[in-house]
């Protein structure tokens, strides 16, 4: 059984920062799927656009820790804490079978 950790972010933008949050996530897929601990990075939007979700994983939580203090990740974050309508929503799961 995998002891990788799974996040599923939910990314709730102001209607008229959307792009702009969607285009400071763009900025780090690169970097960040190119992370040694990273297995999977994924940037979904909703059907009505006004959400957009991150799906990742990780082979641990010391790897997603390491991923939250690279510059680029702390500066897009930082770049869109004006932006987002509410708190990033994150739901951290392991898988069952």
């Amino acid at each position: 059984m995998s002891k990788s950790l799974f996040i599923f972010a939910e990314i709730k933008p102001k209607p008229e920062h959307f792009h702009a949050v969607q285009q400071a996530i763009f900025g780090i897929l690169k970097q960040t799927r190119e992370e040694a601990g990273c297995l999977s990075f994924d940037l979904l939007e909703a059907p009505d656009k006004d959400a957009l979700f991150l799906f990742e994983e990780w082979i641990d939580e010391a790897s997603l820790n390491q991923h939250h203090e690279q510059p680029y990740t702390v500066n897009a974050a930082n770049a869109c804490k004006e932006w987002l309508a509410e708190p990033t929503r994150v739901v951290p799961m392991h898988r069952l079978a």
